[in-house]
């Protein structure tokens, strides 16, 4: 018979910890949390200082009888659930639920599922901490206040189903307000001009600057043709070189953003796919003789800390295989203020499972998603890298140029690793001639060109994670699932893996920010995610808090429920009949947008997708034009309105001018720095914009 009893969340986690810790411990699994607030009521008694009311989770029951029973017959109870606030909080609910006493030292929390790191943990148990349990509670009390205050409101007003909520709702104002800054945009003109130049031999590209006094700008083709025209010949003349030496310090480990940020750009992960195979990896894979073994550390951090063990391992690694001078000399960056410093940040458990040693034990995403952290780890730990340098300036006349060219001279932890970026560019060598002041180079072409300001991008998830950090808006746990609610309730869609508002999306928002205006006010809700972190802290009572943030958050839905107009989303007639069943055509409102229905529903259930046109006569028969559509993956193409009888089809966007070299159909081809306009019969591209 065991002597103690450990309880964690997952079975996985059962069934490896049970093996580390031997016959005198059994473990078993709460399947997350076993209490909660109801789902059917608010239960937070606001007239009662916000006592929150929590009942057993449906379904959740047999799981408490049996973790009662197997309470009963042992000496000591261990709660071992997640090192966070929401772990602290399952093992309150556990210690209230199974008659735990909390002033015991009952609690045990690890960073990694590994033998050496469970074994130590259980040297050190302590007591529940409250500060942290106070801070989830607050949370989820504050969550629930807004969300079952709000949400109704809005289903008798709007329709059923939708919901506010402090992260969503902001997360929501900042796709539609870029929307906006999009539809605003005014393009406006400018020029460059590129020159081509030769020096003994070899080739080399430098940009129009200005004068030997100041940079121009080129605004119009009136500027190109006075600097043209101010050259008296090919020669130029170096009049300056400027060589510098520059350092690239590593970025350091994974926090959840930084890593759902990373894995969004070089593996094409959306967030939510990111936590589902880092909790597989930190809960253990079975690992040859070691059996089931957890490969990183816990996923759910705002910290870049790493343990002193860790360091040291991953630099003998880098000493060992790639020499001594790849090791880092530098400490540590200085932590964020909003990071919890008892957590690390996401690392392998061991620098020794290389990626390639698990290749053939991982399926091939946990596979990607664990070289990601493994690279990122042992790349922190590496020396800067170091750049050479070189900027030559050029004069004709009045007319300056610039060339800048940079070389690796030492790679560091570039060997290993290059963090990526939103617009997908990549840093490569752009090695110079020898040149020295007073050296004469000829100009084999001068190439002036004509650009427009692009708008802003649409957020991507990588770039909206980033920016909710940014603006210290939710914390590590609160991403993904924020991500998700928006695009299920319909008020997003990704289209090109970047957010646009749905038109549902864009009313709701309009509700919200006309009677609950400080649910929308990003300063208002970065203060009270650092008001709530104090809680944690034990520096507010979260009490406090909720009583200040609910007494102007009443007054303003007392508002909301007598002035808020119903919004009548009416079927609007679109012109034409159902070719099933005759019945006149309508416009409805679903989860995606608008679409056609037949006005005879439920009786004929015929939809259509809405035709959009986009100014351009097919290509293949000249008669009809072409629209936008979408691939039941919801995937925009373009193709002839004549379909079927005509089966021209792209799912490139076809533009209305004609190629300038053969007269051929142009289209906007999407690549990674944006878009670039291609002849689809001849070599003619336009520059990406």
């Amino acid at each position: 018979m065991s002597d103690y009893l450990v309880i964690v969340e997952s079975p996985a986690k059962a069934k490896t910890i049970e093996r580390y810790l031997g016959k005198k411990y059994k473990v078993r699994a709460s399947l997350g949390h076993l209490r909660d607030l109801p789902r059917s009521q608010m239960g937070v008694d606001v007239e009662n200082n916000y006592e929150p009311r929590y009942i057993t989770i449906r379904g959740k029951g047999p799981i408490l009888q049996d973790l009662k029973k197997e309470a009963k017959k042992a000496k000591k109870v261990f709660l071992a659930a997640d090192p966070d606030r929401e772990g602290e909080a399952i093992a309150w609910h556990l210690a209230n639920a199974l008659g735990v006493d909390q002033t015991t030292e009952c609690r045990v929390v690890f960073n990694e599922i590994t033998k050496d790191a469970i074994k130590e943990s259980f040297k050190h148990p302590r007591k529940i901490d409250m500060d942290l349990v106070d801070a989830q509670q607050a949370r989820r009390i504050l969550d629930r206040l807004v969300g079952y205050s709000i949400s109704p409101i809005l289903w008798k007003k709007v329709k059923k189903g939708l919901s506010a909520g402090r992260v969503q709702s902001v997360a929501l104002r900042l796709i539609i307000d870029r929307e906006n800054e999009i539809k605003n945009f005014e393009p406006e003109e400018y020029w460059s001009i590129t020159g081509e130049f030769e020096k003994a031999k070899k080739k080399f590209e430098a940009q129009y600057y200005g004068s030997a006094t100041e940079k121009m700008k080129l605004q119009n083709e009136e500027d190109v043709k006075a600097v043209m025209s101010s050259m008296k010949d090919k020669k130029f003349t170096v009049n300056r070189v400027v060589k510098k030496e520059r350092k690239r310090n590593p970025s350091p480990s994974f926090t959840t953003s930084s890593l759902q940020q990373e894995a969004a750009r070089k593996l094409n992960f959306r967030a939510k796919k990111t936590m589902m195979l880092a909790q597989q990896l930190y809960e253990g894979i079975a690992v040859g003789k070691e059996g089931i073994t957890g490969l990183i550390t816990y996923m759910r951090t705002d910290s870049t800390r790493i343990s002193e063990t860790a360091k040291k391992d991953a630099m003998d690694f880098v000493t060992s295989n790639y020499g001594e001078d790849y090791v880092t000399k530098t400490t540590a960056a200085k932590q964020s203020a909003k990071s919890q410093d008892a957590h690390e940040a996401v690392r392998p458990t061991s620098v020794m499972r290389t990626p390639e040693s698990l290749k053939s034990i991982l399926s091939r995403d946990l596979y990607r998603l664990y070289k990601l952290i493994w690279d990122r780890f042992v790349a922190s730990q590496m020396s800067p890298a170091i750049l050479d340098t070189v900027m030559a300036e050029l004069q004709n006349g009045e007319a300056v140029f610039r060339a800048n060219g940079s070389q690796v001279k030492f790679p560091g932890f570039m060997k290993l690793y290059i963090e990526g970026t939103d617009d997908q560019t990549e840093d490569k060598d752009n090695i110079l001639p020898d040149m020295a002041e007073g050296d004469i180079v000829e100009a084999v072409a001068i190439d002036p060109k004509q650009h427009f300001t692009q708008p802003p991008p649409r957020y991507t998830e990588a770039r909206l994670v980033r920016t909710l950090e940014e603006l210290g808006i939710g914390r590590p746990s609160t991403y993904a699932p924020t991500l998700d609610t928006i695009q299920k309730r319909g008020y997003v869609a990704l289209d090109a893996k970047r957010f646009i508002p749905t038109e549902l999306g864009e009313i709701v928002h309009g509700l919200v920010s006309d009677f609950f205006p400080d649910i929308l006010n990003i300063e208002f809700t970065a203060k009270m995610e650092n008001d709530l972190d104090s809680v944690e802290e034990g520096d507010i009572d979260w009490r406090a808090i909720i009583d200040v943030f609910f007494k102007d958050f009443e007054k303003d839905l007392e508002v909301a429920e007598n002035e808020m107009e119903k919004v009548q989303i009416k079927d609007e007639p679109a012109g034409e009949d159902c070719e099933v069943c005759g019945s006149p055509m309508v416009f409805k409102l679903g989860r995606y947008g608008k679409f056609m229905a037949c006005s005879n529903f439920p009786d004929c259930r015929n939809t259509k997708a809405i035709v959009k046109h986009i100014g351009v006569t097919c290509p293949t028969c000249k008669e009809g034009e072409i629209v936008e559509r979408k691939s039941k993956k919801r995937r925009v193409f373009y193709g002839c309105e004549r379909y079927p009888e005509c089966d021209f089809v792209s799912w490139d966007k076809p533009i209305e001018r004609p190629c300038p070299k053969c007269n051929e159909l142009l289209v906007e081809k999407k690549v990674k720095k944006g878009v670039q306009i291609n002849c689809t019969n001849c070599d003619y591209k336009e520059e990406v914009q």
